[in-house]
């Protein structure tokens, strides 16, 4: 495994595992803990996808039985819409979430949206970060002048940045902005979330050949050279084995700008630009 260093000094595992839409305790409970025993050191999750419990069960099991320590696993967990009130809101749904995960502290805490009073609940992580309650604080879905505005007022500029990256949504300007400003990205979706043929393009799939890898591998393996983190999703064992199993190759500069090539632009998994989705956003209540 590569790592990242974040702006408080941390390391954080260039590539790890995401929980979104694993809404069943006991299947994401094991789905954890076979993450974590393929080789899997950073678990990513949120309090909107209501499965923190069955996350912090999935790695007190892994550690019980031997696989890994706390001190070797990057925990992220989200701080939803409705909690973004305020400092106060802000700092009660860390201090929920880590009751949910039982566990003293996370590594990371993201706001999840650029929605509700973002800068106040952005100071209660802050609080959060100097009580000690994570390790690190950041952002998710900040595009860039919204990241640019709060990073030039804000007191500890975030760590990370989770956004959407993929070949199809490549982001170029935004990655270059966040750089600028410490601030690592990090991608959720970056299998595009199996939409526009990802798996079985072509063009994906001869670049693999070279390599004997899949066209899944060489997308993975593109974001990783791009220095973006990337969590991606699998219930299956095999899909784990094979998403992690992108460090033993590395693509051409030709190869990486081919696939750049495939930009669409803009996102066609989510709608931030649309009143209608951030309203719907605003109004979802997860407790």
């Amino acid at each position: 495994m590569e790592f990242l260093t974040l702006n408080t000094g941390a390391k954080m595992p260039l590539e790890g595992f995401g929980v979104f839409q694993i809404p069943d305790p006991t299947q994401c409970e094991q789905v954890v803990y076979d993450a974590i025993r393929t080789g899997y050191r950073l678990l990513d999750t949120a309090a909107a996808y209501m499965n923190e419990e069955a996350l912090g069960r999935g790695v007190a099991r892994a550690i019980a039985d031997g696989l890994t320590t706390r001190g070797e696993l990057f925990i992220t967990t989200k701080v939803w819409v409705q909690d973004q009130k305020n400092e106060e809101t802000a700092y009660e749904a860390v201090k929920a979430s880590l009751k949910k995960l039982h566990m003293d502290y996370v590594d990371l805490v993201l706001l999840h949206q650029p929605m509700g009073d973002y800068f106040a609940a952005y100071r209660g992580i802050e609080k959060a970060y100097k009580d000690g309650l994570t390790k690190a604080i950041g952002v998710a879905n900040f595009y860039p002048a919204i990241l640019t505005n709060f990073c030039e007022n804000v007191e500890i500029i975030p760590a990370v940045n989770q956004v959407e990256l993929h070949p199809f949504f490549v982001q170029q300007k935004a990655i270059e902005n966040m750089k600028a400003y410490g601030v690592v990205p990090q991608a959720w979706g970056p299998l595009a979330e199996g939409k526009h043929g990802i798996f079985t393009d072509p063009h994906l799939t001869q670049i693999g050949k070279k390599y004997g890898k899949s066209a899944a591998q060489v997308v993975l393996r593109w974001n990783a050279q791009c220095g973006v983190s990337i969590i991606p999703k699998s219930v299956h064992i095999e899909r784990m084995e094979q998403n992690i199993d992108i460090w033993d190759f590395h693509l051409t500069d030709e190869e990486m700008a081919e696939i750049a090539s495939k930009d669409l632009g803009h996102s066609e998994i989510v709608k931030h630009d649309d009143p209608g989705f951030v309203k719907a956003l605003c109004g979802m209540n997860i407790h």
